[in-house]
């Protein structure tokens, strides 16, 4: 990783530092176009013969059998259940926090208002299943989708060359509560959640990472009005460390590469106010790679990724709000005291004890997190991503003379006989 000084940064050199790596090619958009028309005229036809040509397997059912869960649930080790299980209870209890009480408010006499959330009735979940399955995500997505009411639950994951989901993607799905499995993957799972096939439904918003192909057919559905909604687009895996002195160097450099082994574009970045403390991560980040699996992919990440310096925490932290990461690592002595200056970051861990690992998997909140700088503008997934709100309102007579003045000089002054009629004949009836 490369080591910048904070004080020899220009302003477009500054801004720069923010960008992500491209990655190594954009979205597959002409590709992923053609799958996504063929799914929506052809179905469960197109995605046949999407499977056999991308999968090398062709499934005849797509829906996931009572008895392919059972036998699931016999493969998945009892220590990987027992796991399963402790994680889905935290993630379960941190969600159910999330539900608000009704608010009524009188704006004036006699005009009360409110808001109130109604779960979106469809939801599709996509659980990606390449290099590794995800029950982690399972859990992450299909328990608040529960906790919000959602009356209809359809998970799509990849299916393996015997035909199957994988054992432990469908133990996760049991866990929480999910029975509606198909087994396809992909840009046609994405085309066939957002149009429907003959064995798939549509549904009225997709949740769930993927890999580009993916990605471009949810950006594709989410901006054809006969499509779906979406969750968030997701990128390459972030983490930004604010550290000093009082840090271990290793356990900073083990959770750089927790992020790193992820994807080479992967970004992650260290900001320090100690010039010593940065040469003092280098060396520990070079022995702790010759000891990953995942080497390869940490080191191309590690190139994309930087050191910065700073002459404060305090302007660490204002770097780390410019870049607005996914993932914000405080290691400092007393971290609380710079939770209020935090503004833009999906999630943040405090303190020494606190690895992105936790929140990745079992500490209770969401890993489905804005990327690519949209921190600043966007969170989580959580509860309230399945629901909507809609709001009411009563009026007593008393009310609309209150308001009717308000409301017939506006109506007037936009242009809109109609509107102030509406309110008029209100206060003429008898």
């Amino acid at each position: 990783m490369k080591i910048l000084s904070e004080q020899n940064l220009t302003s477009k050199e500054r801004r720069e530092l923010c960008l992500r790596p491209s990655g190594d090619s954009g979205e597959p958009v002409t590709a992923v176009r053609e799958i996504c028309l063929a799914v929506r005229q052809r179905g469960d036809d197109a995605l046949r013969e999407y499977g056999q040509r991308f999968d090398a397997i062709a499934v005849d059912s797509f829906k996931t059998t009572k008895e392919e869960f059972e036998a699931a649930r016999v493969r998945v080790p009892e220590s990987i259940l027992e796991a399963l299980r402790v994680a889905a209870a935290n993630i379960r209890t941190f969600h159910t926090a999330q539900g608000e009480p009704v608010r009524l408010v009188e704006t004036m006499p006699g005009v009360v208002c409110w808001r109130e959330r109604r779960p979106i009735e469809t939801v599709g979940l996509y659980i990606p299943a390449g290099s590794a399955p995800l029950p982690s995500t399972v859990l992450m997505l299909g328990i608040p989708a529960v906790l919000a009411g959602c009356k209809r639950i359809v998970l799509c994951s990849p299916p393996k060359t015997n035909g199957s989901v994988d054992p432990m993607v469908l133990a996760a799905a049991e866990l929480v509560g999910i029975s509606e499995v198909y087994k396809v993957g992909g840009a046609q799972a994405i085309a066939a959640l957002a149009y429907g096939t003959g064995s798939i439904p549509k549904v009225d918003k997709i949740f769930g990472p993927g890999n580009k192909y993916v990605t471009a057919a949810k950006r594709l559905v989410a901006s054809d009005p006969e499509g779906a909604a979406i969750d968030l687009l997701a990128g390459p895996s972030e983490l930004l460390i604010i550290a000093n002195v009082d840090a271990d160097p290793r356990m900073v450099a083990a959770d750089l590469l927790s992020q790193a082994e992820h994807d080479p574009s992967s970004q992650v970045v260290l900001v320090t106010d100690s010039q010593q403390f940065a040469d003092r991560v280098v060396p520990e980040l070079q022995d702790l790679l010759l000891r990953l699996p995942r080497s390869e992919i940490a080191r191309k990440a590690l190139e994309g990724s930087f050191i910065l310096v700073t002459s404060s925490l305090e302007n660490a932290v204002r770097f780390s709000n410019e870049y607005a990461p996914e993932h914000l690592i405080v290691n400092v002595r007393t971290p609380e005291r710079f939770v209020p200056m935090i503004t833009n970051a999906g999630s943040v861990f405090l303190g020494p004890n606190a690895p992105v690992t936790a929140g990745d998997y079992a500490s209770g909140t969401n890993h489905t997190l804005p990327t690519g700088g949209t921190a600043r503008w966007s969170g989580g997934v959580s509860v309230e991503s399945f629901q909507k709100t809609t709001t009411f309102q009563t009026i007593t007579m008393e009310g609309i003379r209150y308001l009717a003045p308000t409301l017939t000089t506006l109506a007037e002054a936009e242009g809109l006989e109609g509107h102030k009629r509406a309110v008029v004949i209100r206060l003429n009836t008898p």
